[in-house]
């Protein structure tokens, strides 16, 4: 069957659309042999051989679908070649070649999802679908109501206004300096909570994913991973 050669990878499970279009942009896709870097291409499933990496690619037979409880300390790269820090695949528990459906920042933990199901990682990333994603944020003294309205209709973030989002205080810590909130966003910007905050003039010291739509993390310990049940995974693709 002719395809494009993104839906391919990504049906492989080495990545989403958008992460196989990176990876063919950067020269590590090749297609019988020759490296192709031009997006849109469409190849035979059947019959052309891709590799990434020098990996020969073969269509994954069995989706999979997990969750992590990601901790602190972690990137949620495959490798951290710059710094040899640990990442999220270290503490991964499957033995299916599965990436991350987005990704939480090196200090940030909570809710993170992995599969090797392109489809369903492209729909929970897209822009236009507005997924909600739910943090628990602590800063550094009380936001003020002015400032919380504002966060709630949207900054300006590298020249574009961040869409919605809901906000509302939930409890102080360590004798009133610590303002805990919980949050929820509509799309998924580099570093974006952080980044509103700091727009506000608010330091972020805590920040963690609880639940992706209704999907929450519950008690799943830190650095642990589970197999999303079929009502979960059914629920996700529906969302």
């Amino acid at each position: 069957m002719i395809v494009r050669l993104n839906k391919f990878i990504a049906e492989c499970g080495v990545a989403s659309r958008r992460g196989a279009d990176k990876l063919i942009s950067d020269g590590k896709v090749k297609v019988n042999g020759a490296v192709v870097t031009k997006l849109g291409v469409e190849i035979n499933d059947k019959s052309d051989v891709v590799s990434v990496d020098g990996v020969v690619l073969k269509q994954a037979e069995r989706k999979v679908y997990l969750m992590m409880n990601k901790p602190k300390g972690c990137v949620c790269t495959a490798q951290d070649e710059d710094k040899n820090r640990k990442t999220v695949y270290d503490y991964l528990e499957t033995d299916v070649r599965v990436f991350s459906v987005g990704r939480l920042d090196y200090d940030s933990e909570g809710l993170l999802l992995f599969t090797n199901d392109g489809e369903l990682a492209n729909y929970l990333t897209h822009p236009s679908h507005e997924i909600p994603k739910t943090y628990v944020v602590k800063v550094e003294g009380e936001v003020p109501e002015n400032d919380l309205a504002l966060l709630r209709k949207g900054v300006t973030l590298d020249g574009v206004k961040t869409k919605r989002a809901k906000i509302k205080f939930k409890e102080t810590e360590q004798g009133g300096k610590i303002f805990k909130y919980e949050m929820t966003i509509f799309e998924g910007k580099n570093r974006q909570i952080r980044r509103m905050f700091e727009a506000v003039g608010k330091n972020v010291v805590f920040l963690k994913r609880v639940a992706i739509g209704d999907l929450r993390l519950g008690g799943l310990g830190r650095g642990k991973t589970r197999y999303l049940s079929d009502f979960e995974v059914e629920y996700l693709k529906n969302l």
